[in-house]
Formats: structure tokens, C-alpha cells, sequence
């Protein structure tokens, strides 16, 4: 698996792998994505690791999540936690291949994506999205399936300080909302399975706020795809 994985990776992106920096290689080089990117066991509504023949954590069980299904490729820590600091914050948008690569290949990813209608990216407020110049969640999803992006459904309407600054309570309190629907365009999204897609999710704030609302249209099914988790 870890070789075609690899074989997938862009040939436009660095020939010496960014972690071990084995010479010439991929972007990622096989022994990395061996070490780094196994496959655990998670909670298939928050997408934390469990141990092996737990579907499901405490918490999602006591209150459950406004999502279906949550999936992730790997934790958020090293390599990944670095790789994805200089594709977001670096101006690196080249990583997103890479990024795309791995995520296909993380269990029930690819199933996901077949099965949904749209696969729609987190929105940026307009701030933010000056920032930085371009949404990270956008150009992973172009990777994904450009053929199911659908923009412009979901819409962020408040601009919110960084997610990682915040403790939990303040997390929950500040995306309450901050999310929207444009209402010209709800009835596309009515019955519909829908894959929404982020980089990295922490506290799930943010997606759950954001799922809450695609809910309320009449979204038949909500499944959350990151790249990393936060654990």
C-alpha cells in the first residue's frame, strides 16, 4: 500500500524527502510514510484513537456528535504537525498533493468519497482569507476530487481568533455562529451525503459547528474529513 501510495505522490514536489531527507526520493519517502502514517484504531464520530474493537469513545456515546462519520489520516505531531505548519502558514500550497495522497489512502477515506455528493471545504472568513492568501481546506479539497467540490454553500459569516489559542470553552463559544448557509442555494444541499473537509481538527468545534448547520438544511449525511487530528 505504503509503495503505491508513493507512486501517487506529485513528481512536481521535492526529490528529497522532507523528514529523513533520504536522497533522491519522494516528497515523503516510503520509509516515513511506514513510520509515521500507520493506520490506528478510532472513534468513528470524533476520529480519537481507541484501543483495537472500540467503535466509538465515552464522550460520543454520552453526547453524541452532529456528524455521521469522522476520519482522519494521521495525528497531528511530528512529521505532520511540521509539514503542515509551512503548507499553511508558509505559503506552501505544493504540499496539498502529498497531503491528498496520504489521505486517500487512510481507511474508509476512499469510500467516503465515493459515496458523498459534495465535498465541500471549510470556509475562511474574508480576514482570515486576506491573511493568509489562499484556504488550505479549498486546495486539499481540489486534490481530493475536483469534480465534488461544491463552494459557496457553506459560508462563514464571523471572522474568529485562531482555534489553537482558545481552550476548549472558548472553542465551542466562538464558532456558535459563525457558520451559515446561503439560502439561494440551500435546496442543493437537501438529501444530499456530504464529505467537510478541514486540515487539521482539534476540539472539533469548528466542524461541529459548521455540520450543525448543513443539519438544518437537510443535509442527509455528514462525514468529517481532516488530515490531521490533534490527541
Amino acid at each position: 500500500m505504503f509503495r503505491t501510495l508513493l507512486q501517487r505522490v506529485s513528481a512536481r514536489l521535492p526529490s528529497r524527502c522532507a523528514v529523513c531527507h533520504a536522497w533522491p526520493s519522494q516528497a515523503i519517502c516510503e520509509a516515513c510514510v511506514g513510520q509515521f502514517a500507520q493506520p490506528v484504531s478510532r472513534c468513528t464520530t470524533c476520529a480519537l484513537p481507541l484501543p483495537n474493537g472500540m467503535r466509538q469513545c465515552g464522550a460520543c456515546l454520552l453526547e453524541p456528535p452532529p456528524v455521521d462519520r469522522a476520519l482522519t489520516a494521521v495525528a497531528y505531531a511530528y512529521p505532520w504537525s511540521t509539514l503542515m505548519v509551512d503548507f499553511k502558514f508558509h505559503q506552501n500550497p505544493g504540499w496539498a498533493g502529498s497531503f491528498a495522497t496520504l489521505m486517500r489512502s487512510a481507511p474508509w477515506v476512499e469510500p467516503a468519497l465515493d459515496a458523498a455528493d459534495l465535498l465541500i471545504p471549510m470556509p475562511l472568513s474574508r480576514e482570515r482569507l486576506k491573511a493568509r492568501g489562499f484556504n488550505q481546506a479549498h486546495v486539499l479539497a481540489r486534490a481530493l476530487d475536483s469534480q465534488k467540490i461544491a463552494t459557496g454553500l457553506l459560508l462563514r459569516i464571523q471572522d474568529t481568533p485562531p482555534q489553537s489559542s482558545l481552550t476548549r470553552k472558548e472553542r465551542l463559544l466562538s464558532v456558535q455562529n459563525a457558520f451559515a448557509v446561503d439560502p439561494l442555494e440551500s435546496h442543493q444541499l437537501r438529501g444530499k451525503r456530504v464529505v467537510l473537509l478541514d486540515d487539521v481538527m482539534t476540539s472539533g468545534a469548528s466542524l461541529h459547528a459548521a455540520s450543525r448547520v448543513l443539519r438544518a438544511t437537510g443535509v442527509s449525511h455528514i462525514t468529517t474529513l481532516v488530515f490531521a487530528r490533534t490527541e
